[in-house]
């Protein structure tokens, strides 16, 4: 063998390996950027500009705002005809106050009473009170569980959503372009013994508020009546715009959250206190989960459903906003196994892509309400 011809050899070989190599190491570089790109970390969650669509928040509330702001969070605050909550007339002033104090930061919806429903006036009252929301630069109503579980009409009846007499305040909603929030009935557990309830909260929240319990209340509505009836409402209201709030009570499974954004493409759903619901069917169905919220990514929005004040001294109140907010932003994002107070069982974070997150936390809710964040 010519020894110039192997060492020719080596010295050609050589040099054209190590530019391989080279490239193939810039190529798997650029490859693993443009894949950190297209998805978010933790690390982004200050640094994103995100909506929570679904929080109560009442009185100065300059700490909380604080921390919203720090999180980079802009907000919709939302009234309702709440017991637990101050009352109505408060809760505009509140809301208002916030919008002005917070411009282009705080928008609200407004709601109305039920108070002497069906009497003489009650429906002039009531587009009353949506007409000085409007003035005051509300972008929507919301229609509270309370119709289909607690208010009766003279004969003892529940009046349900689909109620005629409901029809002028829904219309006036639809004529004016605002949005109706929506919560009809309430989570399936509800209607379940405490022991079968899939998640801890739900377990809580029912034991404390007999009231709404509806499964030791047989007699009141049931879950799909409520729900059926919401729908009718909807069907006769065919241009209304809809944010059916908590998932639109089908939170148990996200197949038939799709059917209902599928029979009404004016509606859109938020996640408000059902985030649970979507880890709990993420333990045994991640992909399932997670083709839902890819699929439906222009129709869903965030929420955590917050309550806040009146008083703002609360520090442990503003360490679990914020720990609430991470841990969402944690399981829309990560791709980690992850684990909840609420049930047993690890899940898999959503891993997200960058242009899905942005939508749900972002757009849809810019696209929804219109002019509400600047």
């Amino acid at each position: 063998m010519n020894c110039d011809s192997v060492e020719w050899r080596y010295n050609w070989y050589e040099p054209m390996r190590s530019l391989t190599l080279a490239l193939l190491g810039l190529l798997a570089s650029i490859g693993a950027q443009a894949d950190t790109a297209d998805y978010y970390t933790l690390a982004d969650f200050q640094r994103v500009q995100k909506i929570d669509a679904h929080v109560h928040v009442h009185g100065p509330a300059e700490r909380f705002m604080a921390q919203a702001i720090k999180d980079d969070f802009y907000l919709l605050t939302i009234n309702v005809d709440y017991p637990d909550f101050p009352p109505l007339a408060e809760q505009q002033r509140a809301a208002v106050s916030l919008v002005e104090r917070y411009p282009g930061r705080v928008a609200f919806a407004a709601t109305f009473s039920s108070e002497g429903f069906g009497t003489p006036g009650w429906v002039d009252g009531a587009l009353q009170q949506l007409s000085s929301a409007r003035d005051q630069h509300a972008v929507g109503v919301k229609i509270w569980k309370n119709f289909g579980m607690s208010v009766k009409d003279a004969d003892g009846h529940y009046v349900m959503p689909d109620d005629p007499r409901l029809a002028p305040i829904i219309s006036s909603v639809e004529r004016a372009g605002m949005v109706l929030l929506g919560h009809q009935a309430e989570p399936l557990n509800c209607w379940l013994p405490l022991q079968r309830m899939t998640v801890r909260s739900d377990r809580e929240y029912f034991s404390e508020h007999p009231q709404y319990y509806m499964y030791r209340q047989p007699q009141m509505p049931s879950h799909e009546q409520i729900l059926e009836a919401r729908d009718r409402m909807l069907s006769a209201h065919a241009s209304l715009k809809f944010d059916a709030v908590h998932l639109a009570s089908l939170e148990w499974d996200v197949e038939r959250i799709g059917a209902f954004l599928d029979r009404f493409p004016n509606a859109n759903v938020d996640m408000a206190a059902r985030t649970v619901h979507l880890e709990y069917q993420a333990v045994r169905h991640p992909d399932k989960v997670r083709r839902f919220l890819i699929r439906y990514q222009d129709r869903i929005l965030y929420g955590s459903d917050d309550s806040y004040g009146p008083g703002d001294e609360d520090a442990a109140a503003l360490r679990e906003v914020h720990s609430g907010w991470m841990a969402d932003w944690r399981f829309l994002t990560g791709s980690g196994k992850l684990h909840s107070s609420e049930f047993a069982g690890a899940y898999l974070g959503m891993h997200l892509p960058r242009k899905v997150v942005d939508k749900i936390y972002w757009s849809n809710a810019q696209t929804m309400f219109s002019g509400a964040w600047k």
